[in-house]
């Protein structure tokens, strides 16, 4: 599994982005528990994933209301399927109100471009 930490910082929440190929729902809730292996990642707020696979379109918020769905829709806009990717949230203690769906956006984008480049 690919996992680039530290992406964005904004008062007091950190992201990460993590991805690996996936055919199945039941592939992504095993790649989750293996990243959640580690401490650090267990220990997040917020853990949300989308996958375009045979099944269809699944999510999961992980309690970040709308960030599967917007996962979802940039996997579909890249064409990506039977791919996994995790937006990871560590809460600071301040709401970000809206800047959270575009933090999302950001992250699956510098997923994207690490994707891309090999």
């Amino acid at each position: 599994m690919l996992t680039l930490d530290g992406i964005i910082s904004d008062r007091g929440s950190k992201y990460a982005v993590s991805g690996a190929p996936c055919r199945s729902g039941e592939e992504a809730k095993a790649l989750i528990a293996m990243l959640c292996k580690s401490k650090k990642f267990a220990k997040a707020t917020h853990n949300s994933w989308g996958l375009i696979c045979d099944e269809g379109p699944i999510k999961n918020d992980d309690g970040e209301s709308g960030a599967g769905m917007i996962i979802l829709r940039m996997l579909e806009r890249e064409g990506l399927r039977d791919h996994l990717v995790v937006v990871t949230r560590w809460y600071g203690g301040k709401h970000l109100g809206g800047d959270r769906f575009r933090h999302v956006q950001a992250c699956v984008g510098v997923y994207f471009e690490a994707v891309r480049e090999g």
